[in-house]
Protein backbone atom coordinates (compact mmCIF):
# COMPACT_ATOMS: atom_id res chain seq x y z
CA UNK A 1 0.00 0.00 0.00
CA UNK A 2 2.83 2.41 0.80
CA UNK A 3 4.33 1.99 -2.66
CA UNK A 4 1.07 2.98 -4.34
CA UNK A 5 0.91 6.46 -2.85
CA UNK A 6 4.48 7.13 -3.91
CA UNK A 7 3.75 6.02 -7.47
CA UNK A 8 0.65 8.20 -7.59
CA UNK A 9 2.46 11.20 -6.12
CA UNK A 10 5.39 11.08 -8.54
CA UNK A 11 3.58 11.07 -11.86
CA UNK A 12 5.29 14.23 -13.17
CA UNK A 13 8.92 13.28 -12.71
CA UNK A 14 11.28 16.22 -13.20
CA UNK A 15 8.63 18.90 -12.69
CA UNK A 16 10.23 20.20 -9.49
CA UNK A 17 13.68 20.18 -11.07
CA UNK A 18 12.34 22.11 -14.04
CA UNK A 19 10.57 24.65 -11.80
CA UNK A 20 13.78 25.25 -9.83
CA UNK A 21 15.94 25.46 -13.00
CA UNK A 22 18.27 22.67 -11.94
CA UNK A 23 19.88 20.68 -14.78
CA UNK A 24 18.94 17.04 -15.20
CA UNK A 25 21.40 14.70 -13.54
CA UNK A 26 22.25 17.02 -10.66
CA UNK A 27 20.73 16.56 -7.23
CA UNK A 28 18.53 19.29 -5.83
CA UNK A 29 20.41 20.91 -2.94
CA UNK A 30 18.70 20.74 0.44
CA UNK A 31 19.34 24.46 0.93
CA UNK A 32 17.41 25.24 -2.27
CA UNK A 33 14.45 23.16 -1.09
CA UNK A 34 14.51 24.91 2.29
CA UNK A 35 14.63 28.34 0.62
CA UNK A 36 11.65 27.61 -1.62
CA UNK A 37 9.67 26.04 1.18
CA UNK A 38 10.13 28.97 3.55
CA UNK A 39 9.44 31.53 0.80
CA UNK A 40 6.22 29.82 -0.25
CA UNK A 41 5.05 29.21 3.32
CA UNK A 42 5.44 32.91 4.13
CA UNK A 43 3.33 33.77 1.10
CA UNK A 44 0.72 31.16 2.00
CA UNK A 45 0.29 32.63 5.48
CA UNK A 46 -0.91 35.79 3.81
CA UNK A 47 -3.18 33.74 1.53
CA UNK A 48 -1.54 34.96 -1.65
CA UNK A 49 -0.44 31.75 -3.40
CA UNK A 50 -1.37 31.19 -7.02
CA UNK A 51 -2.25 27.71 -8.23
CA UNK A 52 1.23 27.16 -9.66
CA UNK A 53 2.87 28.30 -6.41
CA UNK A 54 0.57 25.99 -4.43
CA UNK A 55 1.63 23.10 -6.68
CA UNK A 56 5.30 24.01 -6.23
CA UNK A 57 4.92 24.02 -2.44
CA UNK A 58 3.33 20.57 -2.57
CA UNK A 59 6.20 19.33 -4.78
CA UNK A 60 8.81 20.69 -2.37
CA UNK A 61 7.01 19.09 0.57
CA UNK A 62 6.89 15.77 -1.27
CA UNK A 63 10.60 15.98 -2.08
CA UNK A 64 11.33 16.52 1.62
CA UNK A 65 9.17 13.54 2.58
CA UNK A 66 10.71 11.21 0.00
CA UNK A 67 14.21 12.29 1.00
CA UNK A 68 13.49 11.19 4.59
CA UNK A 69 12.21 7.80 3.40
CA UNK A 70 15.51 6.81 1.81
Amino acid sequence: MAEKWIADATKNKGALREALDIPEGETIPQSRLDEEQSRLRKKSEKGKLSDSQRRLLRQVNLAETLRRLR
